[in-house]
């Protein structure tokens, strides 16, 4: 089968249907979700001109004479609701403001002498005074569909009082290990075995980005077993990830079982992962990634993050541009993902491939400590340090 190329599957991973699923949480235990609907204000907020510091309110007509002070209005009570010509009321913050009143002036403006209140410092008419809908308006949206919720989000629910939110359930992602050269963490093996590492990134990496992940562990070239196991997952994730025998090889059976499914693609013109391949069983999505720990990362990003934002409504990655520190020869000709150092500097993004070690698609340390890969197009070439290179960040918390 030919390699198609990166943009061809890309396109192709776009068009697939995904389905989403919603359901209520408490807004306690909302955080990182994405909400499913509109929040609309039910009311004005505040509903009544309010006071935005403590102080007296007074008709600003009056802010040059003396004027009796008539009571005070602590914070949840309106006891003096009304005020006429040369009247002031001490109002505290929080407390709506009196009818015929349209100016609050701060404590430390005035000087007091018994119940008459003089102003030595003006204000502008209005001053301290929140008006009506100043925080959001009746039939307002004030946090729109397909928001992620933070806890500013959570905040301004409960000010709603809303007590349930309805959101989009997020990804289910399985993810197996297989290989009869890979060990379980805790084995002991023989010469020229080594340690399963890539169940473990995986899973964690869409824990990371808030996906539901279970670990399926690892499996050995077993057709029956791998089959198994895929099917045992598929009845309770919407994507199943897995890792080794998809390439050539005679004991590469996971292409045979992914593969008699409705197959998307197999094989990019990526380096690394050009054996990704992509099968859907009716809803449900089979993601079979390369062994090599570096290829099974990068075209986990590339391919099964994508699938899974599309079911919770998020976008985990950021396509940013940034500028190359150093000198770069691509000698692959395929469209290639490099781990790069990241840093902002003078208003722009630089990267740069320094300290970083050069062989097999089985480099998994240099992704410690990493942000981002550079995107490099199809080619031999020569880029000059100072150009601009297509950069994915995978780490927001650089940003």
């Amino acid at each position: 089968m030919a390699h198609i190329s990166f943009e061809e599957s890309i396109e192709l991973l776009n068009k697939l249907e995904v389905k989403s699923r919603t359901k209520k949480v408490f807004i306690e235990e909302a955080l990182g979700y994405v909400l499913a609907q509109d929040i609309i204000a039910k009311y004005n907020n505040p509903y009544m001109p309010t006071a935005s510091m403590d102080g007296y309110a007074i008709k600003y007509s009056d802010i040059d004479k003396d004027i009796k002070i008539i009571g005070a209005n602590p914070a949840g009570s309106f006891e003096y609701d009304t005020l006429n010509d040369t009247e002031a009321i001490k109002t505290f913050t929080g407390s709506f403001m009196p009818k015929g009143s349209d100016t609050l002036v701060p404590i430390e403006n005035v000087e007091v002498d018994g119940d008459i209140l003089k102003v030595h410092t003006k204000v502008n008419k209005g001053f301290s005074v929140r008006e009506v809908g100043e925080d959001f308006k009746e039939n307002e949206i004030i946090i729109p569909k397909d928001t992620k919720i933070t806890f500013a989000e959570i905040g301004v629910m409960a000010s709603l009082n809303i007590i349930k939110v309805e959101v989009y359930d997020k990804a289910k992602i399985g993810v197996i290990a297989t290989g009869s050269e890979i060990l379980d963490l805790g084995e002991e093996g023989g010469f020229g075995q080594i340690h399963s590492s890539n169940n473990y990134t995986l899973s964690s990496v869409a824990k990371f980005y808030g996906f539901e992940s279970t670990n399926y562990g690892l499996i050995r070239d077993d057709k029956a077993k791998i089959k198994e196991k895929i099917l045992q997952a598929l009845m309770v994730n919407d994507i199943v990830v897995t890792t080794g025998g998809v390439s050539v090889g005679d004991y590469d059976f996971v292409k045979e079982i992914a593969g008699s499914f409705d197959v998307v693609f197999h094989g990019v013109n990526i380096k690394p992962g050009q054996w990704i391949m992509v099968a859907k069983v009716g809803e449900k999505y089979i993601v079979s990634l390369p062994g090599f720990p570096y290829s099974s990362f990068v075209t986990f990003l590339l391919y099964v993050l994508p699938l899974a934002d599309k079911i919770t409504h998020t976008n985990s990655l950021s396509y940013i541009k940034a500028k190359l520190r150093d000198d770069f020869k691509k000698i692959n000709p395929k469209t290639q993902f490099v781990a790069v150092n990241i840093s902002y500097e003078d208003g722009e993004f630089i990267v740069d491939i320094r300290n970083k070690k050069k062989g097999s698609s089985g480099i998994l340390t240099n992704l410690v400590n990493n942000y981002a890969l550079m995107q490099l197009d199809v080619g031999f070439y020569e880029l000059k340090a100072g150009s601009e290179v297509d950069v994915i960040v995978y780490n927001k918390q650089f940003l």
